[in-house]
């Protein structure tokens, strides 16, 4: 089967694509799907390989306190989306538990479809049924798409912080200080 995909854009679309087999849906990924889940993982974490996310995924979904969904158009699996609640502190939020968006990608031909939107949405009703008040995301400063996407969805920029580590093996060079 193609990889080569094209948007549904309007209701009687779906339907007469449903008619002849092909299946355009969002639904909660499974056990049998981390492979899947995978190979679209590495294209939106390139840092990372399939086998890790592999194992990721695994764990992820023997959790309770987290879910991934993936879509579907026309039985070709196009895009994922990864929440889990927190239950320590998400800036900008005021309750605990809290839905937290870990991860969302949609393949490139299929963006502007409102995929990443149903995804979402998806997420944001399981956290609800986990009776999580609000939810919540985090993107890269220097991701403009990432961004575009979370303001355009409703979220609203709680702050922005540069996170720092330290090697406790290193020298410390203190002079200056």
């Amino acid at each position: 089967m193609s990889d080569v995909v094209r948007c549904t854009f309007t209701r009687y679309t779906e339907i007469r694509n449903l008619k002849f087999g092909e299946i355009n849906m969002v639904r909660k990924a499974e056990k049998n799907d981390i492979s899947v889940i995978a190979d679209l993982a590495v294209l939106l974490w390139s840092g990372h390989s399939a086998g890790d996310l592999r194992n990721e995924f695994t764990e992820i979904l023997s959790n309770d306190s987290a879910q991934i969904f993936l879509k579907y158009e026309n039985d070709i699996p196009v895009g994922f989306a990864q929440c889990q609640l927190r239950n320590d502190y998400v800036e900008g939020t005021e309750t605990t538990s809290v839905g937290y968006l870990e991860g969302i990608f949609v393949k490139e031909n299929c963006r502007g479809c409102g995929y990443a939107k149903e995804l979402l949405e998806k997420c944001e009703k399981w956290a609800e049924s986990k009776d999580c008040k609000e939810f919540a995301s985090d993107c890269e400063t220097d991701n403009d798409v990432s961004f575009r996407f979370h303001k355009a969805m409703g979220f609203t920029e709680a702050n922005r912080i540069i996170c720092f580590t330290k090697n406790y093996n290193l020298q410390i060079n203190s002079a200056n200080y």
